[in-house]
């Protein structure tokens, strides 16, 4: 049986993922939800210590993964199934697809930072940057989740890219208010195929079972 590895982005909880992993269950599929080291109340590290725990999940896992990454998740999971034999396919939704030598600040086109021990402060407005199209009442429970993010792991450069040699499939979200459409256009580039679904950033929480059954054909396929 196939089990997917959920890699959550910047600010998030393994939580974030749960009712996805609820869909995911009622179609067969185990999950496993990684809790990155630069996101949380304790957030410590940068990209090699993120690595290391998407690393350990898929190495946990007892069988074939897939393992999801979304938004910075992208970038550890770039780096981290790395060399995973038992990763059978990538899933970037709405995630940062580097190549070798790239990071998150190269992404974008901007120079790296000259000070990367503090925190990346997340927008005025997370709700109508992260959640536009999730209902109230769970968006507001997703927002008060939200934790410190570190901004070390976004300067530092990916050293083995798992897509050369791991099957991918990127996921576009057509009406994102965060990772612009056109930067996501351009990274999907790199994956063996593309899919689209008509959300916001988040369509864990806003359409978590269309989500589920989209990674179920991904899957099979």
């Amino acid at each position: 049986m196939t089990t997917f590895v959920l890699v959550p982005g910047a600010w998030h909880l393994p939580s974030t993922f749960d009712l996805l992993r609820g869909e995911l269950d009622r179609l067969g599929y185990p999950s496993i939800a990684v809790k990155l080291v630069t996101s949380g109340p304790e957030a410590l590290g940068g990209l090699a210590e993120d690595a290391a725990a998407v690393r350990a999940a898929i190495e946990a896992v007892d069988g074939p993964a897939v393992v999801l990454a979304h938004s910075y998740g992208g970038i550890p999971v770039t780096e981290g199934a790395a060399g995973r034999p038992n990763v059978q396919h990538l899933v970037y939704l709405a995630a940062y697809l580097p190549d070798v030598n790239e990071s998150m600040f190269t992404l974008h086109g901007m120079p790296d930072p000259d000070d990367t021990e503090g925190y990346f402060p997340i927008g005025d407005d997370p709700r109508a940057q992260l959640y536009a199209d999730v209902p109230d009442d769970v968006a507001e429970s997703a927002v008060n989740r939200l934790v410190r993010q570190r901004i070390q792991p976004w300067a530092d450069r990916v050293t083995e890219a798992a897509w050369h040699t791991v099957p991918s499939t990127y996921i576009v979200t057509e009406n994102d208010g965060s990772l612009p459409v056109a930067l996501q256009e351009s990274m999907s580039g790199h994956a063996k195929g593309v899919r689209r679904i008509a959300t916001s950033h988040s369509p864990f929480l806003s359409r978590p079972a269309e989500l589920a059954r989209l990674l179920d054909e991904i899957a099979r396929s």
